[in-house]
């Protein structure tokens, strides 16, 4: 931390205050960085959201004992490294990969998948999903069966007892979720290295390259508080929410 407040080295000699690092955000290139990290952050979380939120739905639909079955499945691919998984998109997208091939048996022209936003998009939702869906079934579970069908007896339909009573006290599950899922996303660097081939520049990415490669510590550690303080905002919004869920539960 005190790094991000002084200049010079990486080695704290002849320590002197300053807020440059910081000011250092302000720059064009570094805006672009963070803008492109929010954009591909929201549509991760947006897309994750509609299929995590379908998912755990579904899975609700089920027995207890096939739910926490289903729920495992959704958790295996959470257990291999994340490197590996990204390895495993990256022969399924190159240009020789499995789906072009696919393409190319079906007499159709191959497609650049690779070193593109649908690349980076779909390893982030890949590899954050199951942050979408564990939180969202979670709260699903959790809703009383009585609620629902007293929605239905007082003349509700099966899209209005969704709307008003299943959605609306998911939100707590969905707030989590959404949060889990964004900041995971904007500070991830291995998918945004690999599956964009290294044009594409996400906070983790510069974070990573000014420890690593360009040897600038008071910058990168400026970026990691910049990073901590939104992760931190991020988790008391998800504390205040599980809060209000707690409270409703016991009243």
């Amino acid at each position: 931390m005190l790094y991000s407040f002084t200049t010079g080295g990486n080695e704290l000699v002849n320590i002197q205050f300053t807020l440059t690092n910081f000011k250092k955000l302000g720059e064009p290139i570094y805006l672009d960085v963070l803008k492109k990290s929010f954009v591909l952050g929201i549509l991760s979380v947006g897309i994750c959201l509609v299929s995590g939120y379908m998912l755990a739905y579904v899975i609700t639909k089920f027995s207890d004992s096939a739910q926490d079955l289903l729920i495992l499945l959704v958790t295996i691919p959470m257990w291999i490294n994340t490197l590996l998984r990204t390895y495993a998109w990256m022969s399924l997208l190159s240009d020789n990969g499995l789906i072009n091939q696919c393409l190319g048996f079906l007499g159709l022209s191959p497609m650049t998948l690779m070193y593109t936003d649908f690349a980076v998009v779909l390893g982030l939702i890949s590899d954050m999903l199951p942050f979408m869906v564990i939180p969202i079934h979670t709260s699903i579970r959790k809703i009383d069966k009585s609620l629902i069908e007293a929605s239905h007896d007082l003349g509700a339909n099966n899209f209005q007892t969704f709307w008003k009573v299943i959605f609306k006290m998911s939100i707590p599950g969905v707030i989590n979720g959404v949060m889990m899922t964004f900041l995971l996303s904007i500070s991830t660097f291995v998918i945004p290295k690999l599956l964009g081939g290294g044009q594409y520049m996400l906070i983790g990415n510069l974070i990573e390259n000014q420890f690593i490669s360009v040897g600038n510590w008071n910058f990168g550690s400026a970026i990691s508080i910049i990073l901590t303080i939104i992760i931190f905002v991020g988790l008391l919004i998800m504390k205040k929410f599980d809060h209000d869920e707690k409270e409703d539960e016991k009243s």
